[in-house]
């Protein structure tokens, strides 16, 4: 139930974008930050929130989790400006990063390994595949015939019955004696914000910005700070023997490659088939829907591929084919059907779900035991940072595009400068240059998508170098994903 609404928060939202943008004032530079505050706190503090339920208890800090989760989601349902709803965005991703990694920490501990333990983890796989689908169509359904408030209230009761439940069904595990790293902490996750701060300023105003340079150049400090503080540290969150394997830090770059270029999909598309093909929130949400179903049928069938076919050749193959989906999206125009989107969208699926199952393999792959959390929070990790950054580039990228175009346009007819892709205020006008120009935008950021994904199939190739997985010791992590 607590990776139901870890889940389901990634995606609900994207469908009430535009009502939450029409509701606030948001302009199309600015909306992504409440992806990117949800998505920041979560990935970059995710490590933390892992090793912070061996510190003090899973079950005291998996509580504390989902408390801070639902609070941060009643508050959010409030919101009254645009500060607001970031902030409470942001709460909640620092409530998933703890709640999330002491959850599966809790069914390891929990259950013994084999039958018992692959059910549980089939469940707590079940609800990660579902629950991006349940949050595309509950997000259509609340926009639609309540309001978007509702895809923050909704993880309230959810949250409650798992606070109730918590104390009775699961027992407290032993804590250990190791530290948290809070100043390693500190320094990646100011240092990712910033700069995904920087490179959203530069959308909305320019890149010579004295904010903007101020911005990147102290987000290079802060990072380079970072590794440097993790080299000599006693207790660092990435211990550097985790980094020291090829496959690894190949499956880690592919998740940041392939994480900035999903995002980024996600975000112009939810807006593309809402703003510019008219869609109903709720129509959306059944259009998205093959994605995520395909997603998790692929998905399943890799489980038993990665046995036969070497992990590489999948995880090359997963991206040149989210690559294709991701080009042929590039093609589309404001006239666009849903057809002309459709078959895009399960190449990109097929491409997902044949690259994340032997992907988590590689990257727990020969882990020892005492480094295997960190090992797997690391790969999500560089999926939410990735994606943070890819979507504060690509949104740079799409309102330059846009605004070239709409300038193009008005030059040519001698009209005064009116618009700028960057400072819509609320939903896009219906203005046929305007939703050609915004349309234009958003084909450049999928193109550039595409050669995002296909640099993902680059590093695969070049520097996964794992055998197929057929330990029996793995079994157990297949079904995870599965």
């Amino acid at each position: 139930m607590a990776q139901l609404i870890v889940v389901l928060d990634a995606t609900i939202v994207n469908i009430a974008l535009p009502q939450i943008a029409k509701t606030f004032k948001f302009s199309q530079a600015n909306l992504q930050w409440i992806i990117n505050a949800y998505a920041l706190a979560f990935g970059g503090l995710l490590l933390l929130g892992g090793k912070a339920g061996d510190v003090f208890g899973k079950r005291k800090m998996f509580m504390i989790g989902i408390g801070l989760f639902i609070t941060s989601s009643f508050l959010g349902g409030f919101a009254q400006s645009q500060a607001w709803i970031i902030t409470t965005r942001a709460l909640q991703g620092i409530g998933g990063a703890i709640a999330s990694p002491t959850a599966l920490s809790l069914i390891t501990t929990t259950f013994k390994q084999g039958s018992q333990r692959n059910k549980a983890m089939g469940a707590y796989s079940a609800m990660s595949g579902g629950g991006s689908a349940i949050g595309l169509l509950l997000g259509g359904i609340l926009t639609s015939y309540l309001t978007w408030r509702w895809v923050f209230f909704i993880n309230v009761p959810i949250g409650l019955v798992v606070l109730f439940l918590t104390p009775i069904a699961i027992k407290e595990p032993e804590k250990n004696r190791s530290k948290l790293d809070f100043y390693g902490t500190f320094l990646a996750t100011a240092g990712i914000s910033i700069l995904v701060f920087g490179l959203s300023h530069a959308a909305s105003t320019s890149w010579s910005s004295p904010t903007t340079f101020i911005s990147l150049a102290l987000a290079a400090f802060l990072i380079l700070t970072f590794i440097a503080y993790e080299i000599i540290s006693k207790n660092p969150i990435i211990p550097v023997r985790v980094l020291k394997n090829r496959s690894r830090n190949g499956s880690y770059l592919v998740m940041l490659t392939l994480g900035s270029a999903l995002f980024g999909m996600f975000f112009f598309l939810a807006q593309f088939i809402q703003e510019i093909m008219g869609y109903s929130p709720l129509k959306t949400g059944f259009a998205f829907l093959p994605v995520s179903l395909l997603i998790v049928f692929i998905a399943g069938l890799t489980s038993k591929l990665v046995g036969l076919i070497k992990p590489r050749i999948l995880i090359t193959i997963g991206p040149v084919i989210v690559a294709t989906g991701l080009y042929l999206m590039s093609r589309i125009t404001p006239s666009a059907s849903y057809l002309d989107i459709l078959f895009p969208m399960m190449l990109m699926s097929v491409g997902m779900g044949l690259t994340f199952v032997p992907l988590t393999l590689t990257a727990i792959h020969d882990v020892p035991k005492e480094d295997s959390g960190v090992a797997s929070a690391l790969l999500n990790t560089t999926q939410q940072i990735g994606g943070s950054l890819g979507l504060a580039v690509l949104v740079t990228i799409s309102t330059t595009f846009t605004n070239r175009s709409i300038n193009n346009y008005l030059n040519s007819h001698n009209i005064k400068n009116t618009h700028s892709a960057g400072n819509f205020s609320g939903t896009i006008p219906h203005i046929p240059f305007v939703q050609n120009a915004v349309t234009y935008g958003f084909t450049r950021g999928f193109l550039v998508c595409s050669f995002i994904a296909l640099g993902a199939a680059v590093a695969a190739i070049t520097l996964i170098r794992t055998s197929k997985q057929k330990d029996t010791s793995l079994e157990e992590e297949v079904v995870i994903i599965g």
